[in-house]
């Protein structure tokens, strides 16, 4: 399906530049997307249409294959966005407790690196849209 492409790659370019531009010490940056609401339905979005993209394959590429890179990394960016909001909330400034709390801490410290990744998995899956692991 084009559209559910278009969404992949739109996705993955918004939630990296999110999480690139994002300050360090702030969960939810400062930036044009301050709103802690942008960050929840963008969040949604990218994990809905990850699991989606790793249902239904994309312009006669090989099932599951053709879409990995785009589809795990949509799951991650909705992951992180929305975990960051979660983060930020004044009830979570106690040190992370259950396994998915420290994995998730553990990957922000990672955000820029990952949202670098995000942009560039972006890009790439729109230059070369049937490369079979792209």
């Amino acid at each position: 399906m084009i559209q559910l492409y278009f969404l992949s790659v739109l996705c993955n370019g918004l939630s990296g530049y999110l999480l690139f531009a994002g300050n360090e010490n702030d969960a939810v940056e400062k930036s044009r997307f301050s709103n802690p609401t942008s960050h929840l339905v963008l969040g949604i979005l990218s994990a809905v249409v990850g699991v989606l993209k790793l249902l239904s394959p994309t312009l006669e590429t090989t099932f599951f294959f053709g879409d990995i890179f785009p589809a795990v990394g949509g799951i991650a960016a909705g992951y992180l966005l929305i975990f960051g909001i979660y983060r930020q909330d004044s009830f979570s400034t106690s040190p992370p407790q259950g396994s998915l709390d420290k994995f998730g801490v553990n990957l922000l410290r990672f955000r820029k690196f990952i949202g670098l990744g995000l942009i560039a998995v972006a890009v790439l899956h729109f230059l070369f849209a049937k490369i079979i692991f792209l």
